[in-house]
């Protein structure tokens, strides 16, 4: 069977993609990834799955686009019923994985839990979200409970030195140049 069980642990999870439905009748699924280049998900390897609060590994035999969709076949699932028990799990790897990045670049999990403090030493509150623009990443801040400007949650574009001053990933804070007002 290609589902077996991890070992050891994953110590650093991260979710690349998930398991979609089970498409035709040889035990192939739709695979959704969440790496920038969809076909990306396929350079992490091993996969793993949380079942019933276990770790599993997955072993793939092959994957294929399929009109706009990309599909993979699991090692030892070969009927649709089969495929079908694997719809929505999480594609997680190891993120000791992930290729180091030049200074000056981060994955966004890094950022996330981040406190974000202006340049007057004003404490805006703590990353929660990431979201893409097209033109710049945007940090989604959710404010301290009693944010002096009432604020409950800021958008603060993520732009290199215009914006984003200092990213210190070893105390979890971010240096912004932005009015805790706006």
């Amino acid at each position: 069977m290609s589902i077996k069980p991890a070992a050891p642990p994953l110590v650093n999870p991260i979710v690349l993609g998930k398991m979609g439905a089970a498409y035709g009748i040889r035990g192939w699924l739709k695979v959704f990834s969440s790496t920038e280049d969809a076909e990306s998900i396929f350079d992490y390897q091993p996969w793993f799955i949380q079942r019933a609060g276990k770790w599993q590994q997955v072993e793939l035999e092959g994957w294929k686009h399929h009109n706009q969709d990309l599909i993979i076949k699991v090692k030892g699932i070969d009927d649709r019923d089969a495929a079908a028990q694997l719809t929505n799990y999480e594609i997680t790897v190891d993120s000791m994985q992930l290729p180091a990045l030049d200074d000056g670049t981060y994955y966004w999990k890094d950022l996330m839990g981040c406190k974000v403090v202006n340049l007057d030493g004003y404490e805006m509150g703590k990353v929660i979200d990431l979201m893409e623009t097209g033109s710049n990443d945007v940090l989604v801040v959710k404010a301290n409970l009693k944010d002096a400007f009432g604020a409950q949650e800021r958008l603060i574009p993520f732009l290199d030195e215009q914006v984003i001053k200092k990213v210190d990933l070893s105390t979890g804070t971010i240096e912004v140049d932005w009015d805790p007002g706006f």
